[in-house]
């Protein structure tokens, strides 16, 4: 505990995810809640806000994807060793699973800002000796196995997380759940302050990032029973997480005094889902630091110094000459290229249009929205040289998902020999980082309005990427046609059908393509930089994790 010292006085905002991003080597995370938990604790770092954070040390990851030539995914243990990174604590506290003690344990990892603060990390981990064989395992994979795993894994982060954090000796002034795996704290403060909901409402902030009812934590009261036992505790459960089942969204919104989306749209869309609750919004952002790539930030050093810790200043942009401005990203993109290249043997090229899109390979995603029709692309291509680049995921579970990555792989094949297109193989944070700010285009086209945020759009931002995407999560805050980047299909308020969405936003990426986006890129240069410079100005500058916490620390952690 000595890399703790002076922290342990603190009134800490206690920090709760079931995933959390720091590094490619600690493979505690899966996509981009993750990504977002580990820029709040860059951010709280930069910041010197007083945050600890609480997960699972998950020491066999999430998945290590691997890919054969036909694009069939297959998943490993994507294992790492804690204590090659972190610190292990004495303490030990128990949680009851199926009226037995399951022993925990912590490892601690202090995130240090390259300006001034930390942040310290507890990663709970139940492969303690002593423990029962499948008990070990309950820390092992991120959300790995079924039901009765995933619930086992919520009753030690926020049960296990609130006791340990006791344990330590963290003075915790607030309690702020990112997303519903961590509601469960809710019932252990219940529990220490004499069942008052006022007490623990007062403690608690919850933070959704999911816009539709199926993606919600919801578990059978069954299952609730056998692993929880105590009827007075599945009482509790019961009374404010829904009658029919354990809802985890409803229990923490029904014991937080502060409920937030993660965009306006998402806290409307929120609100429609959960009427009766009050639901704030605060849009994401994303560490500025972090994410900018060392061409860039050499840039910013120069023109711009302090950006990193008043990320504002990049609306200062046009004081950079837009040569240099060209060459930073030319670099970024020499470097992505010679990555793929390494990797798939595909032989791109940097002079040609490149466009990025990577995030988890799931059907509301839509990967294979820009391949729907291979005559058209094939169009675009003649009216000036395109290449793709494609990354991501699909999860264990999803076969959907699975399938989008094979479809790609075909397309691969049919259009080799036309238009370049790679499928970069197990994307993680060091990938994203070489491709938000190598490509030209960045593409997001989710079913709106499934993508309650997306972060990975201001991430290209930082980079002098352009955006072309369906107006959905942060985009629509940050969409200015022809100024910022370009819109995919209908406005949100739109009154038409769903058929008649789907048929507008293809017929507007290709239209998008053909007419305004290629010409763009290789006839109208100067028109491409303004657009350079309109992504750091107006985007990079206010879609920042460091404006984020602000808004927390002064609405959310009164």
């Amino acid at each position: 505990m000595e890399n703790l010292h002076g922290v342990l006085e603190r009134q800490n905002i206690a920090y709760f995810s079931m995933e959390i991003g720091l590094r490619s080597e600690i493979s505690t995370y899966a996509g981009g809640l993750g990504g977002l938990a580990g820029d709040v604790i860059r951010s709280a770092a930069d910041l010197n806000i007083p945050l600890v954070a609480v997960t699972l040390v998950s020491n066999k990851g999430y998945f290590r994807q691997i890919l054969d030539p036909e694009g069939n995914q297959t998943e490993h243990a994507d294992e790492w060793d804690p204590s090659r990174f972190m610190t292990l604590c004495e303490e030990e506290v128990k949680v009851k699973i199926q009226n037995r003690d399951v022993k925990l344990r912590a490892w601690t990892y202090t995130y240090k800002s390259h300006i001034e603060g930390c942040v310290p990390i507890i990663f709970l981990d139940t492969n303690v000796e002593g423990n029962e064989s499948e008990d070990r395992k309950i820390t092992d994979f991120l959300y790995g196995g079924d039901q009765r795993y995933r619930l086992k894994q919520e009753i030690v982060l926020g049960i296990g997380g609130v006791r340990m954090l006791n344990a330590l000796g963290f003075k915790v002034r607030k309690y702020h759940m990112n997303e519903g795996h961590s509601s469960l704290l809710a019932l252990e403060l219940l529990k220490q302050n004499s069942l008052d909901p006022t007490k623990v409402k007062e403690l608690c902030i919850f933070t959704t990032h999911t816009p539709v009812e199926a993606g919600h934590d919801k578990f059978n009261y069954g299952l609730v029973g056998d692993l929880i036992q105590d009827k007075n505790d599945v009482e509790i459960l019961r009374k404010y997480g829904g009658q029919n089942y354990f809802d985890t969204s409803i229990f923490a919104m029904n014991l937080s005094n502060y409920i937030n989306g993660v965009t306006k749209r998402h806290s409307q869309i929120s609100s429609a889902l959960y009427p009766g609750y009050k639901i704030h919004a605060i849009t994401n952002g994303v560490h500025s630091y972090t994410w900018t790539s060392p061409y860039f930030r050499k840039l910013y050093d120069r023109y711009l110094p302090d950006w990193e810790n008043e990320p504002e200043l990049l609306i200062r942009v046009g004081e950079i000459p837009d040569t240099e401005l060209w060459e930073a990203h030319w670099n970024a993109k020499r470097n992505l290229i010679d990555e793929v290249n390494k990797k798939t043997g595909i032989g791109m090229d940097y002079d040609t249009l490149t466009i990025g899109f990577s995030r988890r390979m799931t059907s509301y995603k839509r990967p294979t929205l820009i391949l729907s029709d291979l005559e058209m692309l094939r169009n675009i291509n003649k009216r000036g040289k395109i290449q793709l680049i494609f990354a991501g995921k699909a999860h264990p579970n999803d076969e959907a998902g699975k399938q989008i990555i094979r479809d790609i792989y075909k397309v691969m094949k049919t259009l080799r020999d036309e238009i370049k297109i790679a499928f970069l193989e197990n994307y993680n944070m060091d990938l994203a980082a070489k491709m938000v700010s190598g490509v030209d285009v960045w593409l997001n086209t989710p079913n709106c309005p499934y993508e309650a945020s997306g972060t990975s759009g201001m991430k290209a931002a930082h980079n002098g990427v352009v955006n072309l995407s369906v107006l959905d999560g942060w985009w629509i805050e940050g969409w200015i046609e022809d100024v910022t980047g370009w819109s995919i299909g209908p406005k949100p308020d739109e009154k038409i059908s769903i058929e008649e969405t789907r048929l507008a936003e293809l017929k507007d990426l290709y239209y998008k393509l053909y007419y305004i986006v290629v010409p763009m890129y290789y006839e109208q240069q100067d028109e491409w930089f303004k657009l350079i410079n309109n992504s750091i100005g107006m985007i990079a500058s206010y879609f920042n994790s460091h404006r984020m916490m602000r808004y927390y620390v002064t609405e959310a952690y009164l």
